[in-house]
């Protein structure tokens, strides 16, 4: 080879390497996505996120009541046989659900699991809203039948027949646990069980380091979510408009939809949602309107008093949070759909006549390939921890 030729094959070694050098470079600030569509993945953030203590829950934050109720929810002797605890249908290994389509306690209830994560951020509890708070909602499951089939007097039996419970209850509240008031004392077991429930956070995910470098401007790193995310980001906060309803750095606006899911439980037997649950909530002794808010003014009630029931609040569930949802399958509120990709094609085929008619129309059958199905999976799965 030549002096001439030998230079003209570096050169053009060397032409070759800047321009691959290039071309990667180009690759690792690739993003496709738009501003607009930028501006509003950055809405559903930061995270985490503080949340204050409940004004309504006077050991909420404490400490010790928060030990106290993590030693209650996994306690089978708070439910009347002796069997079943709250962690029962509440698995830490399965993200705080059980797995099942519907909850199993002493029998089989009519709906699912509905996990633990970033509980302490509702204003309104389960998947009807029957409750206002977080320790009125942990009341329910041990008085019903077919969950733990117990009663205050029978809570009240246990703590104050067990010395270490006994002493921890006393450390809490400044009292034993009084058989003679056992209303009480099951409302003051439900805020200690509140108090650990508070703890249960999600952490941070995939989405929320792609957030966080969109919101700084940072495009190589917002480059390094995978592009199949990127598509499925788009198509969560464009055509399938999800983000109308799982909003903000929460991924739910917290409040109620009729999602075309059927309501029927059985034949002869339909589950009203919503309806059903502002029927509870303004019938419950529990509520934040009554005697057992710890705080003196109220203040927190101001929801619950001016919710009606409504015939559009027929079959309307809990818009759930969508983080960490890779571990709470099966999804719905009866479960009846087993996996993220089941969910889109739901949502791919709904029936508009189904839906109400009456009120502002979000929900519509979106046509999706396959190809952007598994791109809006590919998204979801981003939303929960490694």
């Amino acid at each position: 080879m030549t002096v001439r030729a030998a230079t003209f094959a570096i050169l053009a070694a060397v032409t070759w390497a800047l321009a691959g050098a290039v071309g990667a470079a180009a690759q690792d600030d690739e993003l496709v996505l738009s501003d607009r569509e930028i501006a509003q993945l950055v809405a559903h953030g930061p995270w985490p996120q503080t949340v204050p203590p409940d004004p309504s829950n006077r050991v909420s934050g404490n400490p010790a009541a928060q030990a106290l109720g993590r030693e209650l929810f996994f306690d089978p002797r708070l439910s009347r046989p002796g069997t079943v605890s709250c962690a029962t249908c509440h698995r830490p290994d399965r993200g705080w659900t059980d797995g099942r389509a519907r909850a199993r306690g002493i029998a089989e209830v009519d709906r699912n699991t509905l996990p633990l994560y970033d509980i302490a951020r509702n204003r309104w509890f389960g998947w009807d809203g029957r409750t206002d708070s977080l320790w009125a909602h942990s009341i329910g499951p041990i008085l019903d039948a077919r969950e733990m089939g117990a009663d205050a007097g029978h809570v009240a039996d246990v703590l104050a027949a067990n010395p270490a419970l006994a002493a921890a209850y006393r450390s809490v509240f400044g009292l034993p646990p009084d058989r003679a008031d056992p209303q009480t004392t099951l409302v003051n077991t439900a805020k200690a069980l509140a108090a650990f429930q508070e703890t249960i956070v999600s952490g941070r995910t995939a989405f929320d380091t792609f957030r966080d470098a969109l919101a700084a401007g940072d495009r190589a790193a917002a480059a390094r979510y995978p592009l199949a995310a990127q598509r499925g980001a788009a198509l969560f906060v464009g055509r399938g408009k999800c983000h109308f309803c799982h909003t903000g750095p929460g991924f739910t606006n917290g409040e109620f939809s009729d999602a075309g899911v059927p309501y029927f439980i059985a034949p002869g037997r339909v589950d009203p949602g919503r309806h059903g649950g502002l029927t509870q909530l303004l019938a419950n002794p529990f509520n934040l309107t009554g005697r057992f808010n710890d705080d003196p003014a109220r203040a927190d009630a101001w929801a619950t008093r001016q919710v009606a029931e409504l015939h559009t609040n027929f079959g309307a569930f809990k818009v759930p949070s969508l983080r960490n949802l890779t571990r709470t399958a099966p999804y719905m509120h009866n479960g009846s759909r087993a996996t993220l990709r089941d969910v889109v094609r739901h949502y791919a085929e709904l029936d508009p006549e189904r839906l109400h008619t009456d009120g502002e129309k979000i929900l519509e059958p979106f046509a999706f390939t396959e190809a952007e199905t598994e791109d809006l999976v590919a998204f979801m799965e981003t939303l929960s921890e490694p």
